[in-house]
Order: structure tokens, then C-alpha cells, then sequence
């Protein structure tokens, strides 16, 4: 079985230059998992991992899951495949027309629901924050997380156990500490998530 890193390279899913990611902030490599994703053999290998140590914490009581949610859209072919792996439900959350994350399409959680969030990439964990903050009103408590790629920089924690197929150290910078900006390098935007361009 091959490791998450060379099938991402394998599918030309990690890219290097200087980007502006969803989050905000700037990196030196940017992950296009949905390279990787269109792929459903290697989708299922590089997640074959993460759902082995989701079964084997659920097997001695360390970990219990009802469903799997992903946040729209690089989290629904995670969650559907580890869902797939795991035998249980999977559905996402998206955003409505004013831009929140919502829960739509007549998926519906119970109170009490324990859930794990799937998401392709991890850098502040801020999509995940709004989807648990939509299930966590429905009732459903958020058990863990789970990712292609975890590519946090130091000093940004998350509030949940977190099962990663690969741990990445990148560039992660805040706009006005870029060392890529300092360098004049210009920032290119390759994600999916509307957000507010640096200004300067």
C-alpha cells in the first residue's frame, strides 16, 4: 500500500508556488486533494489508514460514532468514503446563500448524535469550527475529526482528537508576516471559498 504523500504527488495534487488559502492566510504548497479524490481506488487507499484507527479506537470504547459530515465541498468524497469504510451514514454540511454553513437537503442529526467531521485538508481547522457549530445546535456532539492532510503550523490546536492520513509542514503564514510576500512573490488563489483579499 502506498503512503498518502506519494499518492498525492502521484495525482499532482500538491502543488508548490505562493497561494492564498480559504483560511486567509499564505503557504508555500497548496493541496488540490480533489486530484487525489476523483480517484476512488486511491481515495480509498490514502483514507484506508485513518479508518483503521477510527475502527480500532472505536473497538475499545475510545472513540463512538453514529455519522460522518463533511464540509462542502472538500469534505463530502472523505466523508463518504470513510463512511463507506466504517459501514455508516455520511452527508455534509454546505453554505446557504448568505454564506454560512448550514445543514440542507433533509439531513437531519439527533440530539445526542455522536459525529466525526471529514475534511480533505486541515490549516486552521475553520471549516469544521462552522460545521460543528451547525451540528452542535441541531444537538449532535462532535467526537473527532479526520483528513487527507493535516498541514496546521505551530501553535494552532484543535478542539478535537484529530486522525490524519499525512501530516505536512509547509509555510503557513498570517497576510503580514509572509515570507513569500516579503519576497515580492505574488499570492495566487486556487481555493474554493469566497473570502477578503489582503489589502496592500
Amino acid at each position: 500500500m502506498k503512503d498518502t504523500i506519494s499518492l498525492l504527488k502521484e495525482s499532482e495534487a500538491m502543488l508548490e508556488g505562493h497561494f492564498l488559502l480559504s483560511s486567509g492566510r499564505h503557504s508555500d504548497r497548496y493541496f488540490q486533494c480533489a486530484r487525489l479524490l476523483q480517484h476512488p481506488d486511491r481515495a480509498a487507499e490514502a483514507l484506508a489508514g485513518v479508518a483503521e484507527r477510527l475502527r480500532a479506537d472505536m473497538k475499545t470504547g475510545k472513540l463512538a460514532l453514529d455519522a460522518i459530515v463533511g464540509p462542502a465541498m472538500g469534505g463530502i468524497i472523505v466523508a463518504y468514503e470513510l463512511a463507506r469504510q466504517l459501514g455508516l451514514p455520511g452527508f455534509f454540511t454546505e453554505r446557504d446563500d448568505t454564506g454560512a454553513m448550514a445543514l440542507r437537503r433533509g439531513f437531519q442529526v439527533s440530539p445526542g448524535m455522536r459525529i466525526l467531521i471529514a475534511e480533505d485538508v486541515v490549516t486552521t481547522g475553520k471549516s469544521s469550527g462552522e460545521s460543528a457549530a451547525v451540528l452542535e445546535a441541531a444537538g449532535a456532539k462532535i467526537a473527532a475529526l479526520a483528513c487527507v492532510v493535516d498541514r496546521r503550523g505551530p501553535g494552532l490546536p484543535l478542539a478535537w482528537p484529530l486522525y490524519a492520513a499525512c501530516t505536512v509542514e509547509v509555510g503557513n503564514w498570517e497576510p503580514d508576516n509572509c515570507e513569500l510576500c516579503k519576497q515580492g512573490i505574488p499570492a495566487v488563489k486556487p481555493g474554493s471559498r469566497k473570502i477578503q483579499e489582503p489589502k496592500g
